[in-house]
């Protein structure tokens, strides 16, 4: 078997490559990152029984298709995922999540391998309903240029499905958080833990204080792609769920573990507003579970 990760030296890729010489045994597993967040520590330390090649590679610039040649899955990690700071840099977050995907795609078509695609429960925005992939596509509502990207891929991949046969799995993660070499600690659970160790007081905008969100431990996300892998990509859709975290319950949480903890409620900027107006406690978002994948295609 032959498995290829792209941004395998981030938060999910450097987790995920540490386990699939455990779940597939004899797999060779070719990294690709382009170390443009320097994670040269996500290297340090891999596991004896994997059979491990790196590459030095972005996917905007790199002959893909022989990259991918012979492998029995892609699992396209290379992104751009921090939405907040996503609004600073709109035209690279375009050029790294669309077109490097859409590279990614053309060469797994030209490889016949299938790619697996983590998306964003982003792209449902802000709901005051149960939504899941079922939804039609006006109940999805990207508020940001880091989910409109992921949302702008995943149609993309549908319509190469059609037209070009392109075999693929889209998940919709929620917000990840847990431990990894790589881990990053802009998301929320990773922030607020990394706030509550250190005594920094935890910043939380007041629209968001009893909103329900919803997160993905790492471990998790980590076993719904080795699922997929395994399953060698089931053409029926299917969810991976795990429930949604308000707010407030897991700040308070964190206080029993750290008493000195302290939280404070801010104010959302407008240009960087996340969350609709009137969202409080009489009105939760509500997301469904935290993976979607689409139908495959034979």
């Amino acid at each position: 078997m032959r498995i290829v990760v792209t941004g395998a030296l981030g938060h999910i890729g450097s987790r995920l490559i540490r386990e699939i010489p455990f779940a597939f045994p004899d797999a060779e597993i070719v990294m690709m990152d382009d170390l443009s967040t320097q994670r040269y520590c996500s290297l340090f330390n891999l596991p004896v029984e994997g059979r491990y090649s790196f590459h030095q590679a972005d996917v905007l610039t790199t002959d893909l298709a022989s990259l991918f040649a012979g492998a029995d899955a892609v699992v396209h990690l290379a992104a751009i995922t921090d939405a907040t700071t996503s609004f600073e840099k709109k035209e690279q977050v375009e050029e790294v999540n669309y077109i490097g995907s859409k590279r990614v795609a053309q060469a797994c078509v030209i490889a016949e391998c299938p790619l697996i695609f983590p998306s964003t429960t982003s792209v449902y925005g802000t709901q005051d309903k149960v939504v899941d992939e079922d939804c039609p596509m006006t109940d999805l509502k990207p508020q940001s240029p880091y989910a409109e990207s992921k949302l702008k891929a995943e149609q993309l991949l549908q319509e190469m499905g059609d037209a070009e046969g392109l075999r693929f799995v889209i998940c919709r993660f929620g917000t990840i958080f847990g431990t990894s070499i790589g881990m990053r600690f802009h998301t929320a659970i990773n922030k607020f833990c990394w706030q509550a160790v250190m005594g920094q007081p935890i910043t939380v905008w007041r629209t968001a204080w009893e909103q329900d969100r919803p997160y993905l431990e790492l471990g998790d996300a980590i076993n719904a792609l080795k699922l997929i892998v395994d399953e060698k990509c089931v053409r029926s859709p299917w969810t991976y769920s795990s429930r949604a975290t308000v707010i407030i319950g897991f700040i308070k949480r964190t206080g029993l573990v750290s008493p000195a903890c302290k939280c404070r409620r801010t104010c959302l900027p407008c240009r960087k507003s996340f969350f609709r107006p009137g969202l409080g406690s009489s009105s939760r978002s509500v997301l469904p579970g935290v993976a979607r994948c689409s139908s495959i295609r034979p």
